[in-house]
């Protein structure tokens, strides 16, 4: 299952233009945006939502990440299916409307199982958000731009997790921490209508050199024979596994480190939705936007450089990360805090763009779903579970300082991500000069 499209020539899906294109990039950017301010919401707030329910660090691992993995991972793969072979745009209308109304919901659970099943359906909701964005961009926008494109859409996690921070903390600290679920859901309900009738499905493959009948003499494989495919390419799995084990590190950080600066650092909630939220906001959203512009450049010189760049930014995080955990004080944990923030998105736009340029145009939604099926069922369903389920097992021992040692222990994730990534360029190499191209 390899298929490297090449840039449109003239006649061949002429580039939509540059004024549309960019509202719909920034539409789905702000989707996205809903899409991760939903999802951490939990994590954001996770101190007055413990207090409220009384549920402990492994139940908060577990409900912001098995749980919601099990559902969102799995549930993409058919909902890919699907949008390969309907309107992505309705697909991604509903699925916004789903997870708005169940993160609502969240709001209005009165103990655990119930927040459970409300996030739960935050899943399946979001299951449905993010594969059919990357085909819709993918279509919009040709192969020397994609890079830079996906970057800016790839923004939606940062933006929402700062905006998550500063509207969520506020709001909790004004009225209590049911009402930024509230709102928040009540928004994402709206959008999912504007992204409805305002964004136009594009035509697949129509910045890339193909034509539809090389697609009719070679239709796309069935359901089951696609995902055997993908696993089956050395190059698309390695890229789907060392992207989970840096998103391991990604999510097992972000789920805690909210309660980790609150509890262990002794910062307050007003702190946190004023300077951890530019901490997050600044430093995520210039790292996935430099890497982005750094992929554009090289990966057109060398594919092996959408494996390199992730590695590098990994190796130099490692020091940094320490120190946030080390840090006596919440205000230096912050500043050792800026540079992880940064480096650690630089694998996010590179392998996405890198799987989305190695399939067949119809096979976009369920590649990026399938790529996200490992991507976050490795680090968002057992990144926060890991660190939880530590906390608690070190709670005996350091007590209060449980979560220090659990990210003390998430810290060697940084060496297997980047040795993973390091693996995969090599592998990129060999497959490019067994093919005759530039690895360079």
């Amino acid at each position: 299952m390899s298929y490297h499209a090449t840039q449109t020539t003239e006649g061949q899906g002429a580039a939509p233009p540059r004024v549309r294109t960019g509202l719909v990039l920034g539409m789905l950017c702000f989707v996205y945006v809903l899409n991760f301010l939903d999802r951490q919401l939990l994590s954001i707030l996770a101190k007055p939502i413990q207090d409220g329910l009384g549920i402990t660090d492994g139940q908060l691992g577990l409900i912001t990440g098995f749980y919601f993995a099990l559902f969102y991972c799995f549930i993409a793969i058919p909902i890919g299916w699907l949008a390969d072979r309907t309107n992505r745009v309705k697909v991604l209308s509903a699925a916004c409307a789903v997870w708005s109304a169940a993160t609502a919901a969240c709001g209005m659970a009165g103990n655990y199982s119930q927040l459970v099943v409300a996030r739960m359906m935050v899943g399946v909701g979001e299951a449905g958000g993010v594969p059919p964005s990357y085909a819709i961009i993918s279509d919009y926008f040709p192969r020397e731009r994609r890079g830079t494109a996906m970057a800016i859409f790839n923004l939606g996690p940062p933006l929402g997790s700062a905006l998550g921070v500063a509207f969520g903390a506020s709001l909790a600290a004004s009225f209590d921490w049911r009402m930024p679920f509230y709102v928040i859901g009540a928004i994402g309900v709206v959008t999912a209508f504007v992204v409805y009738r305002v964004i136009a499905e594009p035509k697949r493959g129509g910045q890339d050199a193909v034509v539809e009948t090389m697609m009719q003499a070679q239709p796309a494989p069935g359901f089951v024979r696609t995902i055997a495919l993908f696993f089956a390419n050395p190059v698309l799995l390695l890229a789907a596994v060392a992207s989970g084990a840096a998103n391991f590190i990604t999510y097992g950080t972000a789920n805690f480190a909210t309660l980790f600066l609150m509890r262990e650092k002794g910062m307050e909630l007003g702190d946190v939705a004023l300077w951890y939220a530019l901490v997050v906001g600044i430093g995520m959203s210039a790292g996935i936007f430099v890497s982005g512009r750094l992929i554009d450049r090289f990966g057109a010189r060398s594919r092996a450089a959408y494996a390199t760049i992730p590695a590098i930014s990994l190796v130099f995080a490692v020091p940094f990360f320490l120190g946030f955990v080390w840090a006596p004080e919440w205000q230096t944990a912050l500043l050792f805090l800026i540079m992880p923030m940064f480096l650690n998105s630089f694998f996010l736009s590179a392998t996405v763009t890198f799987v989305q340029g190695e399939v067949r145009p119809e096979q976009r939604v369920i590649s990026g779903a399938l790529l996200l099926l490992v991507m976050n069922f490795i680090g968002l369903g057992l990144g926060p579970t890991y660190v939880g389920m530590a906390s608690d097992f070190f709670r005996a021992s350091y007590g209060e300082h449980s979560l220090q040692a659990a990210f003390f222990a998430l810290a060697p994730m940084y060496v297997i991500g980047a040795l993973l990534y390091f693996a995969l360029a090599r592998l990129i190499k060999r497959q490019s000069a067994t093919s005759g191209e530039s690895t360079s």
